[in-house]
């Protein structure tokens, strides 16, 4: 599985805005200081909006904020808001579509097995533990 720069990017602006939980960030101020394309940036808010990760806020002091706290919202969340899906490898019985193969594929429980632990890991870390440093390597 590789994530991409989307995913990447999507869990950076989330941590920005983790940082900054007292009000809106304009997504100048965040494009700034986290070095992404203004055009790149509104499509992974729109992502993260889309999902019910972030609130967006119109005029003068508008921009975006984090719908829930940082505690609350989970790096797996946040990479399959902006990726669509976590599975390891490109397998239509992963992603919940009849698999003509499924029936006689050795391989098929290997993959259901990673792409559960995948999902199990990154659905207990949240941004909040990112934040902190409570993550060990």
């Amino acid at each position: 599985m590789m994530i991409s720069t989307k995913g990447r990017y999507a869990l950076r602006v989330m941590l920005e805005l983790a940082s900054h939980s007292d009000g809106y960030l304009s997504l100048k101020e965040i494009a700034g200081s986290q070095d992404i394309s203004m055009k790149y940036l509104e499509a992974i808010a729109a992502l993260l909006n889309r999902a019910g990760l972030v609130r967006s806020q119109r005029g003068k002091d508008g921009g975006y904020q984090l719908a829930r706290p940082a505690g609350e919202i989970t790096v797996g969340e946040v990479l399959r808001g902006a990726e669509g899906t976590l599975s390891p490898v490109a397998c239509p019985s992963l992603e919940g579509n009849p698999c003509q193969r499924a029936g006689e594929c050795l391989t098929l429980p290997l993959w259901q097995c990673l792409d559960r632990k995948i999902d199990e890991y990154l659905s207990t870390v949240t941004l909040e533990d990112l934040l902190l440093g409570r993550v060990e390597a």
